[in-house]
């Protein structure tokens, strides 16, 4: 939902309006388009996706770029002293009646997988694009970027009625057919708006079913809702993968405007939102800021990369900042 807020339309606003590029001008606010996710595929090549620093819970220390990818099968040879008693190839042993051992090799390609929320909280913006606009755009520039650098794509979209899976796939291919599963979701569309307190959950869950070991993981939401259970799965996806979270919000949900009686809309509806009570903003300023603390504290806790953008913010510089330094779990 869009709302406009009366009495902010004649005042002048201390806030300097982000320089988008062309190809973001010329997109809705409120809806994303398969030309425009396609489009970005230029944008993403200034992003790099193996600069990232992410701490390792397990070796308390800070590696780069990522925590690595998984290993495949390579080839079997006989057995030499020294070897990992625990790659032993028993059933070759069996067949020869001699040791062997199994040899294993770095895959060349990485999953980079995308969490992405459209549930009814994220189709709300009071200034620059919709959260679920913003969460499409992110996560088709980090899709580009991931198969400029030549690893393979999936994900999970999700809303309250529908969830979309999409198994890693490499190449133009791959990105295509994700950046239609973004357009074409039946969020766009729907308006039942049926607060489901599990939908997270179960998102969480099915991302647990996708990921494999030296995954790279992206969660894109506002992160409504997420209690202890969504905490177990986060901490389950953070032992062999790096995850980071784009925490997407709008600055009306950081604070209330100032004191006054606002007619607020939403293009159908009319409402009136009063805000003369200095308490109330205080209130709600602070039950913000609790809930920004608490995901910082749960990325510092399982060595989340944490990275926050608000709804005017110019996505391409943010994520250019965010992924190119070597910033800190939880920091803003």
């Amino acid at each position: 939902m869009s709302l406009r807020l009366k009495p902010f339309k004649n005042k002048p606003s201390s806030h300097k309006p982000p320089q988008h590029s062309k190809v973001k001008r010329l997109e809705s606010p409120v809806r994303v388009s398969k030309q425009g996710l396609i489009a970005l595929n230029r944008e993403a090549e200034s992003l790099s996706l193996k600069t990232v620093k992410i701490r390792s819970i397990q070796g308390g220390h800070y590696l780069s770029p990522f925590k690595g990818r998984g290993m495949e099968f390579d080839e079997v040879r006989p057995y030499q002293a020294g070897d990992d008693m625990r790659t032993l190839d028993w059933r070759v042993m069996a067949r020869t009646g001699k040791p062997h051992t199994k040899l294993f090799r770095e895959e060349r390609e990485r999953s980079v997988l995308f969490w992405v929320d459209y549930r009814a909280p994220m189709f709300f913006a009071t200034r620059g694009i919709f959260k679920s606009v913003m969460a499409a755009r992110a996560a088709s520039l980090l899709a580009w970027s991931a198969v400029h650098h030549g690893d393979r794509l999936g994900g999970l979209i999700f809303s309250e009625q529908h969830h979309q899976e999409m198994r890693p796939q490499r190449g133009k291919k791959g990105v295509l057919h994700f950046i239609q599963s973004l357009v074409e979701h039946p969020a766009w569309g729907n308006t039942d708006t049926e607060n489901k307190a599990d939908t997270a959950i179960q998102a969480l869950m099915r991302l647990r079913r996708v990921a494999h070991p030296g995954s790279l993981i992206f969660l894109i939401s506002d992160f409504r809702a997420m209690g202890d259970q969504a905490e177990r799965h986060l901490g389950q996806l953070t032992r062999h993968n790096d995850v980071v979270m784009l925490f997407i919000h709008d600055l009306l949900e950081q604070n209330l405007p100032p004191a006054g009686l606002y007619r607020v809309s939403d293009g159908t509806k009319d409402l009136s939102l009063d805000t003369t009570s200095k308490s109330l903003r205080k209130t709600y300023h602070e039950k913000f800021e609790q809930r920004k603390t608490s995901l910082q504290n749960l990325c510092r806790r399982y060595g989340i990369y944490y990275l926050p953008c608000t709804t005017s913010d110019d996505l391409l510089s943010t994520l250019q900042r965010g992924l190119g330094l070597s910033l800190r779990q939880g920091s803003a």
